[in-house]
Formats: C-alpha cells, structure tokens, sequence
C-alpha cells in the first residue's frame, strides 16, 4: 500500500490477525527504512538540536536516546522522532517518513543559521536500511548474532556493533510495538543478507503494515499524521513528559510560552484511550471519526484483547477515565469508555 511516499507490505502470508499475536508471543521483522536517518556533527550540535525540540538532549548519557518532538512557533508538533547521543562524534536522529522533508528542511535551515553566527554544526542523512526486531523472544535471537551483551543494553539505547556478519549497524533497544525490540540501522547493501538471516530463524516472521499499527494502538503510542499533527500541542497530546525540566524553565524551543501557557491554565481538549465504539467498522489508516465531543484519531479491533480500542481527543471536562462517550460511526451510535492507556501493558526492558 501507498505510505508517505513508499510502497509498503501491509502484510505478509499469515495475515494481520495471525501476524500481530506472533509478534506479542515471539518475534517479528519489520522492514522500516522509509523512516529518515540523520546524524549531526560539531561541537554546537546539542545547541543546534535543543534550538528546534522540546527534549533535555544535553542531559542524554552517551549511548542514550530519548523520543522527542519538533514543534513549531504555535506550540504544534511538527514531528515526533528519537535523538541518541551516539559513542561517536554525532547525535543520530530518526524521523518519521511522512515529515521527512519537512523536517529536513527545517534542520539543514536551522543548521545554516547557526553556522552563519560561526556555529558548528553540520548534517549527514544516511541511506541506511533501518530493520525492527520486535517481541518476547527477540534478544534470544539477536544474541545469537551478537558478541556485545544484549542483557546490558537498556531500552533507548544503543550501540555500533556487527551483527550476523554484518558490521557497522547501529543497535537500538526501542520499537514501536510496546514489546521488547531493536532498530538495526544497517548499511543499505547488506540489509537484504541481515533480513534473510534473521527471518532463517523459524522464531522470526515478517510483519507489515497493518500489525505494526494495531501493535502500536494497543500500546498506546502515536501515529504522526493521524494522533498527533501541526494543529495539536505536546499538553493536548499527553506528551509533556518529553519536555526536561531544565527546558521546561528556560522556556527555549519553538513555542514554549503557548506550550507552557496551557500546562498551567490546562489545554481545552486531551488525548484519550476508548475501549467499545466500533472501530472494526473502519480500515486501518483512515480518516477519524467524529464525536459530539470530539475526534477518534485512531481505531481498530484489538487482536490481544478481543475488543474495540481506539485513541483521540475530547473536550477535558469528558476525558476522565471511566466517562462513557457517544460515537458515530456511519450515521450509528455506538457507546464508548474512557480508557487508560497503554491498552496492552508494555515490556520494555531495563538493564538491572
């Protein structure tokens, strides 16, 4: 299916629902190199990164990442992407394929403003291949190519390292699925070799599209485009745990005093969970349903759980949990819950 530009697997010969439930109870490979890979060099590039999100990266240890957002003067999220203080010289940023453009635009803008001042900063994108490796059993699979310890990696961090033969890949412990996972970054000539012996491994199956959403539904995290866009705020969102203390007071990323305005006088509408409605009456992917008091973002049955789940935004004086909503769904009522999030707990692994 079209997706940002690409052509994507939607799914493979086992089907969503089969495809989806794999990755919950074993592993699963998914192909993600639409995604964009950047790296910023220069003794200036914490200066140059903070100047356009809403993250502490200074506060970043080497090897460790932090999800972030790109926001714009307004207080809108023009991006959510991850910044590594990489072992190296750079910081390693990734993108969403949908903003890449975007995105590039206003960092290579950012980046020759600050060099004009005499900064220095500079940017390199890759063309990587980016392979996910997501579920319970993924380390038992991956150490087998590893001579690096993965019990010693930390969820959001990340290493160089050869992986099945194959050196130079970038190790990130982090994913989009609510499981334990990895992001290879890997070079683009051997990123089939690396597919193929990973998915030689019978635990292993391919995943598309469709599961990498309900997977991503049921734990609760964002889609770009869909849950969060230019038009909606990091307080609406639910997302003000990317912003560090110490930006939080500095107040120096693209509309902290709107941002900040709304944590202390509380933004008219919030992110929500919703459990029932009927979400299976709508495709994946598509344009969101309205509600008397305000938009489901994103829906789908919920393989885990046997139910309808659902995210989106309602006015605050409805968000509480436990508040019951009325959707249309195709001129239809039909109940929904207020529901905490994530719907699927999730398994992220910390290092003891």
């Amino acid at each position: 299916v079209p997706f940002a530009g690409w052509s994507l697997p939607l799914h493979y010969g086992q089907g969503h629902l089969q495809s989806h439930l794999h990755t919950r109870r074993r592993c699963s490979l998914f192909d993600v190199s639409h995604m964009l890979q950047t790296r910023v060099y220069g003794r200036d590039r914490i200066k140059f990164m903070e100047s356009l999100v809403v993250g502490d990266i200074a506060e970043l240890k080497p090897g460790q990442g932090t999800l972030t957002l790109l926001t714009n003067e307004r207080g809108g999220i023009v991006d959510d992407l991850i910044v590594t203080n990489t072992l190296e010289d750079h910081l390693y940023v990734v993108s969403n394929a949908g903003c890449a453009d975007k995105d590039l635009a206003i960092m290579r803008g950012r980046a020759a403003e600050l060099q004009a001042t005499g900064s220095d900063v500079h940017l390199e994108v890759l063309d990587n291949a980016l392979l996910a490796l997501q579920g319970p059993s993924m380390a038992l699979v991956l150490q087998a190519g590893l001579s690096d310890d993965l019990a010693k990696l930390s969820f959001m961090n990340s290493i160089t390292t050869m992986v099945f033969g194959v050196p130079g890949c970038r190790v990130t412990r982090c994913g989009y699925t609510g499981e334990d996972g990895v992001e290879i970054s890997v070079p683009a000539g051997q990123a089939v070799e690396l597919a193929e012996q990973l998915l030689g491994v019978p635990e292993v199956w391919p995943a598309g599209l469709a599961a990498r959403d309900s997977l991503r539904l049921e734990a609760g995290l964002c889609l770009y485009g869909n849950d969060i866009d230019e038009t909606t705020t990091p307080a609406e969102a639910g997302l003000m745990w990317t912003l560090g203390k110490r930006r939080r007071t500095a107040m120096d990323f693209p509309g902290a005093a709107i941002i900040m305005a709304q944590v202390k006088e509380k933004p008219k509408r919030k992110r929500v969970g919703l459990t029932g409605g009927c979400w299976g009456c709508q495709p994946l992917l598509t344009s969101p349903v309205l509600m008397s008091t305000g938009t489901v973002t994103s829906g789908c049955p919920s393989p885990s759980l046997g139910k309808n789940i659902a995210m989106g935004y309602v006015e605050a004086v409805h968000s509480r949990t436990g508040t019951t909503l009325t959707v249309e769904v195709r001129k239809k009522q039909h109940l929904a819950l207020v529901t905490k999030m994530p719907f699927v707990p999730t398994q992220y692994y910390m290092a003891k």
